[in-house]
């Protein structure tokens, strides 16, 4: 499958990676361009580039990653020609029906060749696919594609209705996948083409409970067992790396700090504010005196005296001064603000924030939140076992030997009763 060689040849089939949401499929081809949003390049220009490598565009608006294809890589990339699976449901329905290399598999239904190509990996050169495909557009598509990514070993691709003519093989296959609208009707050709020797099994791949409900009557009726349904559903977590949260010391510490320098502020402003007012009233008491003694003979007026003398603003030297003169006041009545506020920082505290500060490179915790929604449904996924025919045989022995003894001892036992009675009857 696709190319093994380190660089980039011509005729390659290459995933050019923009965006988690934007990949695209090429085939190298001189003489072509790509051209889109992340910039203009040229195939020729790919030839030879390592697969993985980050290329920058001609004109400088962007880059692409060019990467090697994997059944993931194209499940993502190609071009939809049906509703396609998607990997939680290709890795759950591979692993249920037993695929692995070697495995010789059944797939009706090949739409865009999604789970083909995952198929087609896991069973690898030593098994093989029988794909089936209504439709003879989709069908003469896909033989294109699996013929490109050289798959032609592994998978037969057949245009060909299976619910009316059944597969073109017989007792051969492990497993068989219906991706179809009606599965009922191909149960039972699903069931000539399995194995008898060994226990097989069948996926059938349905978007409604009523197909559902069809389909395991279908497998009831056809002698398939452990007969179960599942639905796979998504829920993306985000993951990050973020610091660690500080040691419950530390930031009671903080803490305590920013309090000390609380208190000390509310000292400082009401210092200010007891100077202040002080200053103010020894300023209006000398104007007062200085009015009284220029204004005794002035007609007996009384002085004015303003009104906002009082909550006049102070300017910002005096602002300034008034704090020195706080905090000299507070020294030296020994009033710190530490002392007012009563805040002891304990000194193991202080010598774990040290040590926390001292260290080089912070330690960081790995945080997953899961996102609310969950990505919802495709389809239905039915599953069901077909036991071989020696167990089935083995199984009928089984209960036959089982009722021919029970009947045996009853009749012995109404053999034993039938004296009794008869003694009975004769007494009476």
């Amino acid at each position: 499958m696709w190319s093994t060689t380190r660089e980039i040849v011509a005729g390659d089939v290459v995933i050019a990676w923009m965006t988690r949401d934007l990949i695209q499929p090429l085939v190298i081809t001189p003489g072509k361009e790509l051209n889109l949003k992340y910039g203009y390049y040229r195939h020729e220009d790919l030839i030879g580039v390592p697969y993985g490598s980050k290329v920058r565009s001609r004109n400088g608006k962007g880059f692409i990653h060019l990467l090697r294809p994997t059944p993931e890589l194209w499940t993502l990339a190609l071009p939809h020609r049906t509703q396609i699976l998607y990997l939680a449901d290709i890795a759950f329905v591979t692993s249920w029906l037993n695929i692995r290399p070697g495995s010789k598999v059944i797939e009706a239904g090949t739409g865009s060749g999604s789970f083909s190509h995952s198929v087609a990996r896991t069973v690898g050169p030593r098994g093989h696919l029988w794909s089936y495909e209504f439709h003879e557009t989709r069908a003469n598509k896909a033989r294109e594609e699996f013929t490109r990514h050289g798959m032609d070993d592994v998978v037969t691709l057949t245009h060909r209705n299976v619910c009316k003519d059944g597969f073109t093989v017989v007792d051969t296959v492990d497993a068989v996948f219906l991706d179809l609208p009606a599965p009922w009707d191909a149960v039972e050709h699903a069931k000539k083409a399995l194995r008898k020797d060994r226990a097989t099994r069948i996926c059938c791949f349905s978007p409604c409970m009523e197909q559902v409900l069809r389909t395991v009557s279908a497998l009831n009726e056809a002698g398939f067992t452990e007969i179960t349904m599942y639905e796979t559903l998504l829920r993306p977590h985000q993951v990050d790396t973020v610091p660690a949260l500080e040691p419950i010391g530390a930031v009671a510490a903080r803490l305590k700090q920013a309090e000390a320098r609380r208190e000390e502020k509310r000292l400082r402003q009401i210092a200010h504010a007891r100077l202040g007012i002080e200053r103010r009233a020894a300023k209006r008491k000398a104007g007062e005196g200085e009015d009284s003694e220029g204004g005794e003979g002035a007609e007996g007026k009384r002085p004015r005296i303003d009104e906002g003398v009082e909550g006049e603003k102070p300017s910002p030297e005096e602002q300034a001064r008034d704090e020195a003169e706080a905090l000299a006041e507070l020294a030296a009545k020994g009033e710190s603000a530490a002392a007012a506020a009563q805040v002891v920082i304990p000194e193991d505290v202080v010598v774990q924030e040290e040590e926390a500060v001292a260290e080089e490179e912070p330690r960081k915790i790995t945080l997953s939140k899961a996102f609310p929604e969950v990505r919802g449904h495709t389809s239905y996924l039915t599953f069901a076992v077909l036991l071989p025919a020696t167990v089935k045989a083995e199984s009928v022995k089984a209960e036959d030997s089982a009722s021919v003894p029970q009947s045996s001892s009853e009749d012995t036992k109404m053999a034993d009763a039938s004296p009794s009675q008869q003694n009975v009857h004769v007494q009476a």
